[in-house]
């Protein structure tokens, strides 16, 4: 099933995730937020961005690399996740967002995390990321935390964007995906 994805100007976009009760039954949900999440042509999504507040979320990050990159993407699901550890140089990146179609803005993040997280067999894990992978993973994580890319934006770049927002929370954008709008 192909989720239509939340547009910016939802509330559920800006709540803190619910935690999800260890062994809850996940199979269909995640293989529906893959499916989602590829046809849109995206590299990440979030639950709350199919407009259910729970803590979970997919990325694809192999999506992200050039052939020659010497980091290998993963395609995960992600469970009750909790950042660890942000650390590394901070770097600057364009980020975009599958419910914020249409804005992109170049947002400084650390390069490498560690996390851990229920795996979908509820496996519990710890692991460390790095580059495009962390990225991927702090997008998300921040949709988990009620926080959005545009958040991290200040000023006159803040400015720029903020008629953008209003065409998208009102539905005055085209994608291929479909979508839920919060003011139509």
């Amino acid at each position: 099933m192909i989720y239509p994805i939340v547009a910016y100007g939802n509330p559920i976009l800006k709540k803190e995730a619910e935690e999800i009760t260890e062994g809850t039954e996940l199979d269909e949900l995640i293989k529906n937020m893959f499916a989602t999440m590829d046809n849109a042509n995206g590299v990440g999504l979030a639950a709350p961005q199919i407009n259910q507040g729970i803590s979970l979320f997919v990325i694809d990050s192999t999506l992200m690399l050039d052939e020659d990159d010497e980091e290998v993407g993963i395609r995960r699901a992600f469970i009750n996740p909790i950042i660890l550890d942000e650390y590394g140089d901070d770097y600057s990146f364009e980020e975009g967002c599958l419910s914020i179609p249409e804005v992109r803005a170049e947002i400084t993040r650390p390069e490498t995390l560690t996390i851990e997280y229920y795996d979908e067999n509820w496996n519990l894990k710890e692991d460390e990321f790095t580059g495009m992978t962390a990225r991927v993973i702090q997008h998300e994580y921040d949709h988990l935390e009620g926080v959005l890319f545009i958040d991290y934006l200040k000023g006159l770049k803040k400015r720029l964007v903020k008629s953008k927002l209003i065409d998208v929370s009102k539905g005055k954008i085209s994608t291929d995906y479909r979508m839920i709008y919060p003011l139509r």
